[in-house]
């Protein structure tokens, strides 16, 4: 798990260009597969999300440039290759949710975990279908869901005990060599109250404190209907439009890209 100088936070005041940098499907994506299987250069990622080496290569220098990636070591001279600067990318929900063209940003990037979550689901039971993962890993491993009534500090603080659990388990782990990757992912979504009916009741909060997230680079691919906000840099290269989104093979980070 990443420590602190691993972790980029980032301020919407400060890095609002960084911000709108990353609110771009293709760039999460493309940032939580350099997380995830380490540096790659342009040609290559091009092969594993169907897209053209001139739009991953122009996504890759904007990510460059706002600080989320970095020229790797080079195999060669004939290509560069590009590495993730950090492990994970966090921010605060509040801060970022206070302004119409980042809240954007949130859907993006949620949305983005949803479609990594799938994906490694996919590789998950290939994984063990193929005899790669061995039968130890089949009871510990699956996806659970719970219906809890908390109120906003106790999901606050369920979410930092959970985080803090993880990486100490991984910290434990960094040097068993049984140890896989494992893409774990958390979420706590409250919802409204409802009658009989199904229909939400008024609003009882008087204050709220929303939980700080972070994408590990779960990298995702493009969803298939996502709001922009106006960028600092085009989403496509020019003269060289992005080619329309395919189903990608699978990719993440953790992040998350995030």
């Amino acid at each position: 798990m990443p420590h602190d100088e691993s972790r980029r936070v980032l301020d919407p005041e400060r890095d609002s260009a960084a911000l709108k940098a990353l609110t771009h499907p293709l760039r999460i994506r493309l940032l939580g597969m350099l997380r995830q299987d380490g540096p790659a250069t342009a040609t290559e990622l091009s092969g594993r999300t169907q897209e053209s080496s001139a739009s991953t290569s122009y996504h890759l220098r904007v990510l460059a440039k706002y600080g989320f990636v970095a020229e790797a070591e080079h195999r060669d001279g004939r290509e560069r290759r590009w590495r993730a600067v950090h492990a994970v990318t966090s921010w605060d929900n509040a801060a970022v949710s206070a302004s119409p063209e980042h809240r954007v940003f949130l859907d993006v990037t949620r949305r983005a975990q949803i479609e990594h979550l799938e994906r490694s689901l996919v590789q998950h039971e290939e994984d063990l279908a193929a005899a790669r993962l061995g039968p130890e890993w089949l009871e510990p491993s699956g996806i659970s869901d719970l219906l809890l009534r908390l109120t906003p500090e106790s999901l606050g603080e369920l979410m930092e005990r959970f985080e803090r659990s993880a990486e100490e388990l991984a910290d434990r782990d960094a040097s068993d060599p049984r140890a896989e990757p494992v893409v774990v992912f958390s979420a706590g979504l409250p919802l409204a109250t409802r009658d009989p009916a199904n229909r939400p009741l008024a609003n009882r909060s008087v204050t709220s404190r929303p939980v700080a997230t972070h994408t590990t680079g779960a990298a995702a691919d493009r969803p298939e209907s996502t709001a922009r906000t106006e960028n600092t840099e085009p989403d496509s290269p020019p003269d060289s439009p992005l080619d329309t989104p395919g189903t990608p093979p699978d990719s993440g980070p953790g992040a998350g890209a995030s």
